[in-house]
């Protein structure tokens, strides 16, 4: 465990991701405190807070101390906080799809994804619902030499339409029995175009940006060709010695770094109630 201006960070594993204490959230805090943690953020990429006991309005605020909100399509935020998804799973969806269980990163359809999500627990089953996380720094680090320069060069297709298109097969009937609201709009149809390789804008170090969820294919490339190479990738980014396990608990709020990870939703709490408080920050158009 290591100190820094009033801040204490225990690493969550050697691949990835830190416990954050030391600093109430709900409080004002200081720039040397915000400098601390946007440090650690930037190298362990997850940084979760335990007991941080946050009003919608707090969270808002805790977000906007890393930039302004990013959009946020197809599905349904809160009435009095249209900046925050709720993100649920009833008690009575039971044997049905969880939002966010399948690795992903958010929204990187966007032109511009988000540079980070915040996501604050208000209701926590009695065991599972941890999230996942993995390192895509080290996911394009770990390739050979050839394969990175292969990867160098493409371009990878995005689009939203396996979850929020008009036949969308991930969620399909599902969004009859969840409790969440989501849209299945033309929009969801949409590609767009970034780097399967892109530099981080603070650190300046390269990173795999492909996902299982939103990425179709490489440009000039069919699905059909393109899965071996992303599936692969996939797998070597996801595996065992690459992740991180956040397990929640009440009021507990963690930060991710969307541009440079990957997450995964467990599902295994049917019969329990799961609830947070979701919200991102805009990012910037991602560069190779």
């Amino acid at each position: 465990m290591s100190s820094e201006n009033g801040i204490s960070v225990q690493k969550l594993s050697g691949a990835l991701g830190a416990e954050i204490t030391g600093v109430d959230l709900a409080d004002e805090v200081s720039g040397e405190t915000l400098d601390a943690i946007k440090a650690a953020l930037a190298e362990h990429l997850v940084l979760t807070f335990p007991d941080q006991y946050l009003a919608p309005e707090d969270q808002k605020r805790v977000t906007r101390m890393f930039g302004e909100f990013g959009r946020e399509p197809f599905v349904r935020t809160m009435t009095d906080h249209p900046e925050i998804v709720e993100v649920i799973k009833d008690a009575t969806e039971t044997e049905t799809v969880n939002f966010g269980g399948q690795w992903h990163s958010d929204w990187s359809f966007q032109q511009a994804p988000p540079a980070m999500t915040l996501l604050h627990a208000k209701e926590i089953p009695p065991y599972g619902g941890d999230t996942l996380f993995c390192n895509m720094y080290r996911a394009y680090e770990m390739l050979s030499p050839g394969m990175r320069e292969l990867l160098d060069g493409l371009t990878a297709i995005h689009s939203a339409r396996r979850s929020y298109g008009l036949d969308s097969p991930i969620f399909g009937n599902a969004r009859d029995k969840m409790t969440m609201k989501i849209d299945s709009t033309a929009e969801a149809h949409e590609e767009t175009e970034h780097p399967a390789v892109i530099t981080h804008p603070v650190t300046g170090r390269k990173g795999l940006f492909i996902n299982a969820v939103y990425t179709t294919r490489f440009k000039d490339m069919t699905e059909a060709e393109s899965h071996p190479i992303l599936a692969f990738l996939q797998n070597h980014a996801t595996n065992e010695n690459n992740i991180c396990r956040v397990r929640w608990r009440p009021d507990q709020l963690t930060i991710w770094d969307n541009r440079v990870t990957q997450h995964f939703a467990m599902n295994d709490y049917d019969g329990y109630r799961r609830r947070l408080h979701r919200t991102t920050v805009r990012g910037d158009v991602p560069r190779n």
